[in-house]
This record gives structure tokens, sequence and C-alpha cells, in this order.
């Protein structure tokens, strides 16, 4: 895939481009909060031959640092957008996993019309009825439960959490093997405290678009399986559970993932 750099007063943002030929059908992978732009690889890889992909290291995750720990989610979702305009990315259909599904959910609110399509991996819903004050108010605390946790089981609750496979947690503990232990517990508590405040400024919308829910029948992270089952239910999205998968579902049923994504993409066509 075709590197590019998109330039910030806050830092430089990374992102990889596959073309694979003018007209056809745009997917834009967004990895979730501390993963980097490897958690998609199986999906490029499958996908690059017969779509226009992009997926970027999210800004402050993977090459995208040094970055200032300065923007909140009207900033990424703005960033984003001229990073699609730039490469041409029309009409995308958005693939979040976790806080990507996040990011995901924000910009197709901000510019309506602008997504084809809406798949959430171990996401949930941004919608601020979904959520409880005391759940809001811990996200806003994050800090101080990350930080007096010893680095070596903060990285092993890291990968052990977010997959059930050997490859899916190899891949997770590599990817937090990136960071030094404080920027770590930083960048985790800046996404949290982020992701509340976009709770809050998002109200009840929905995604303007056909969307797709996938989650791992084994995610442990946070109420996600909760989520999706009273997303679903309220706002009529199609929801398929990924059989012995965590969080990270795009890597422990990778081949699953990707049959469902492109059956959802073709009919979108």
């Amino acid at each position: 895939m075709r590197a590019g750099i998109y330039q910030t007063p806050m830092g430089e943002i990374h992102y990889w481009v596959s073309e694979a030929g003018e007209g056809g059908p745009w997917l834009v992978f967004l990895p979730g909060l501390t993963a980097d732009h490897h958690l998609f690889d199986r999906q490029t890889e499958a996908f690059a031959k017969d779509y226009n992909c992009l997926v970027w290291d999210a800004p402050a995750h993977g090459a995208s640092r040094p970055f200032l720990l300065d923007f909140y989610m009207d900033g990424l979702t703005g960033w984003l957008h001229h990073i699609l305009q730039r490469e041409g990315a029309v009409r995308p259909v958005l693939v979040g996993q976790s806080m990507g599904g996040y990011i995901a959910q924000a910009y197709i609110r901000r510019f309506p019309g602008s997504v084809r399509g809406f798949v959430s991996v171990d996401s949930a819903p941004l919608s601020r009825s979904y959520f409880s004050g005391w759940e809001l108010a811990m996200l806003k605390h994050a800090y101080w439960l990350y930080r007096p946790i010893p680095w070596g089981l903060l990285q092993k609750l890291g990968s052990m959490g977010t997959a059930q496979s050997p490859y899916g947690r190899r891949l997770m503990a590599e990817m937090m093997e990136a960071y030094a232990p404080k920027e770590y517990c930083r960048l985790a508590a800046h996404g949290y405290r982020l992701l509340s405040l976009a709770v809050t400024a998002h109200g009840d919308s929905e995604p303007d678009c056909p969307s797709l829910l996938l989650c791992g029948e084994k995610d442990g992270a946070g109420s996600s399986r909760r989520y999706n089952r009273a997303w679903a239910r309220r706002a009529g999205h199609r929801l398929v559970w990924l059989k012995g998968a965590g969080h990270n579902s795009n890597t422990d049923a990778p081949q699953e993932v990707n049959r469902l994504i492109r059956e959802f993409v073709d009919s979108l066509s």
C-alpha cells in the first residue's frame, strides 16, 4: 500500500492507501484506541486488490507520533475528512473497530450523506441515551485506573483481554510494546475522555447510511455486548455475533469478518 502523510499543527498523521481503480468502492479502516493500522492487516490484504482501501494510524498512535494530546472528536473527523478528500475517497464505507467505530459515527453525523455504509467492529453506539451517567464519569478518570498497574501486567491484560486467538494476542502485544508505559496510559486516558465528551455532544443521532454490527461472542471489553444488543434492537441494524472471537474480532475471525464486509459492501452497489 502507498504511504501518505497529512500535516497538522499538532503532528503528522500517517496513512496507507491501495488503489484498485478509479470509480471502485472505497473501504476506510479505523483502528481502535492504542491500536495502529496493523490491526486491519488481514482486511487490507484481503480487499486491496478489489477495493480502494485506506487505513490510518490515528493521531498519537503508531507512526502518527509524536502528536500533541490536545485534540478531540471534531479534530479527528475534520482531519479524516481532509485526508479522504485528498485521496478522492468518495462515499466510502467506514469500518471502525471499537474507538474507530465511534469516530466513524461522529464523522457520519458531521458530514451527512457522505458515507455509503458503516461497519461497526466490536464498537458501540455513540448516542447519549445508551450510556448511564456513571459510565460517562468513569471514562473521564481512566488514567488513574491504568497508571497503578505494572506495565508488564497491563500489557498482558491488554493482549489477553482484547483477543482470543494467538495471532490477535500477539499482534496486540506488539502494538502495545511500541509505547512507553506513561505514554500508553496518557493516550488511553485521553481517548476515554474524548469519548465521554463526544457522547455528550452527539445526542441521539444514528448513522444515516446502512449499518452492520459485528461483535465477538467473547468480547469482554466494557459493556460491548450489552450495547450491541440494545443498539440492534433499538435502531434495527443487523447484528452478527462472531463465534469464539474477542474484542478484536477482526483479528480472531478474519475470514468470517472479511466475508461479512464483502457481502455488505456488495449489497450497497
